[in-house]
This record gives structure tokens, sequence and C-alpha cells, in this order.
């Protein structure tokens, strides 16, 4: 594209970013384009060398930002460009580097990046070579090591407990850290009096954990330890109805789902109008409950003829 066609043609804000633009219109906007034409041109994949050098320097952060990210720079490059990254703000993985997950060689030298989001990309991966997933299970940066305990399946045992210990897990991959493969099943024991209430709960999943600490974790300071012990098949029925009263919701409908709630318990459940869909659900509920149930809805004025 010609500078005599974009200026004609403006706004051409998606143009910029791309389509192939003659080197003098490259020129033109690095210079004397707005900061969000500047930002687009240093996403441009057809960029000559010394226009993405040029925008390397720019007085805007957000553009020498986007040029960091570019595929086609050298690690040194990318090194050498000043930008302040913020780790608590949420950046899209690098399409590019995804596309080079199956490569080892370009996994070993992304991995060496001194740029976090290369490196977060890197550890997104669902393979990775022995050296990269060492290097990558002592990253400096939280974020890497929680998208490699999240989506990698070499992640070794030791990462996944540490990234446990402050991450709560995402929509996306609820399950883990704890429901990875490698994630300690054994000798977790040892955390039934850590302080850290995220270590507690893991003792219950240890294959020689008990009824009585099942209990004991029922009426633990911490209500995500007790909201554990609630979803646990071995704590008592007394205990379940103990803890419906429980200030926090999600402690209540754990308790809710408990297998040997008792029917009378149950049945007071449909009165309460944040527990009843759950009770409603319940197997224990009896059958002549339901039953009432049915007839109920079948009765109410916005039931169809075919109900």
């Amino acid at each position: 594209m010609p500078r005599s066609v974009f200026d004609f043609e403006k706004p051409l804000d998606h143009a910029v970013w791309t389509c192939r633009l003659e080197h003098d219109l490259v020129a033109h906007l690095a210079h004397h384009g707005e900061a969000g034409q500047r930002r687009n041109l240093a996403r441009n994949q057809h960029l000559d060398p010394d226009l993405a050098a040029l925008l390397a320097q720019d007085p805007d952060e957000s553009v020498r930002f986007e040029v960091s990210t570019r595929p086609d720079l050298t690690e040194e490059q990318r090194a050498a460009i000043d930008i302040a990254f913020h780790p608590g703000t949420h950046y899209a993985t690098l399409g590019w580097v995804a596309v080079l997950h199956g490569d080892p060689d370009a996994m070993r030298r992304l991995a060496a990046s001194r740029h976090p989001l290369v490196r977060r990309s890197v550890a997104q991966a669902r393979r990775l070579p022995p050296d990269v997933v060492e290097r990558l299970a002592r990253d400096e940066d939280r974020v890497v090591q929680l998208f490699f305990a999240e989506s990698c399946d070499d992640a070794p045992a030791d990462t996944l407990l540490r990234v446990w210990q402050w991450w709560t897990g995402s929509p996306s991959t609820s399950d883990r850290p704890r429901g990875h493969p490698d994630f300690p099943r054994r000798d977790l024991l040892r955390y039934a009096d850590d302080p850290n209430p995220r270590m507690r709960q893991l003792a219950l999943d240890d294959p020689e954990s008990t009824a009585g600490l099942v209990e004991r974790f029922s009426r633990d300071s911490d209500a995500d330890v007790r909201h554990r012990a609630g979803t646990d098949p071995r704590l008592t029925p007394a205990s379940a109805v103990r803890l419906l009263d429980a200030p926090y919701a999600h402690v209540r409908y754990a308790a809710a789902d408990h297998p040997g709630l008792p029917a009378r318990v149950l049945t007071r459940l449909l009165r309460d109008t944040d527990m009843a869909e759950t009770a409603a659900g319940h197997p224990a509920l009896p059958v002549a409950v339901m039953e009432e149930m049915l007839r109920h809805i079948q009765s109410s004025p916005g039931a169809s003829s075919s109900q």
C-alpha cells in the first residue's frame, strides 16, 4: 500500500497492522503517526528490520512493548528494548510461540528469553523437553509457573505443589494443578497442621487419612478447609447437619450434598429458598416427597396439560 492510497482512504488502522506498506509510508507513520497507529505498525509482520528497530526506540512504552513481542527478533534484540513489564497485567498468549510448541529447539531458545511474555507462552505447551521443564520449574515469574502447572503434562510435582499453595484455579483449568497426573498423592498427612489452609486441605487426599481427621477439619478455623471436609463422604451425618448452618454458602452447599443427610433434614431444606434446588436433587430424598413435589409441579398454574 503506497502512502497516496493510505492518505486517501483514512482511517485505515487495521491496514497499518495487516497490510504490506511501502517503506516511505511506514517511515512517515513511525515518525508522525498517533500512538495507536504506531502500536499497530509495531505488530505488522511485513516491516523492514530498520523500521522495526526505529519503533523499538519509540518514546511510547506501549509501542516498544509491541515491538518486543515480534517473532522476527533475536532474543538479544528483544532484551535490548526498554519495556516496563507489569506482572499482574493480563497479556494474551503470543500466537507465534504457540505455533512452535512442537519444536524442541525453538522451545529451548524461547524458554531462555528475558521477556516474561515469551516464557509464559512457552509454558503453555503441553509437552516440553526435560531441560526446558527444569528451567521453567524455577522461573522467577509466578505466572510462568502457573501456566506451566496448568498446561504442561511434564510439570514436576514440586512445582505443582508450590503453585497449589497460592492458586485456586481458573475456569479453563479448574482441576489444575491438583488434578495434574503428577500432583502428589501420598505423604500428604504431614500437612495436616500446616499454617497454610491450602496445604491443610491436601491431608484429606492422602490414602492414609482418617475419618477422625475429616471430623477435625469440619471444625477448622478456615472456611475452605471446612468445605473440603464437607465434601468428604467420611464426614458423619451429624457434622454435615451442623455445617448446614455455616456462615459461608460454599460450605453449606457442600454439606447439603452429603449422602448421609437424614430425610427430615432434606425435607426441611426444601423449604429453604437457597437450598431447595440442591435438596430436590439429593438421592436420599424420600420417594413420597418426590411424588408430592411432582404433584405440586403438575398442579401449578404454569403447568402444561402434557405434564
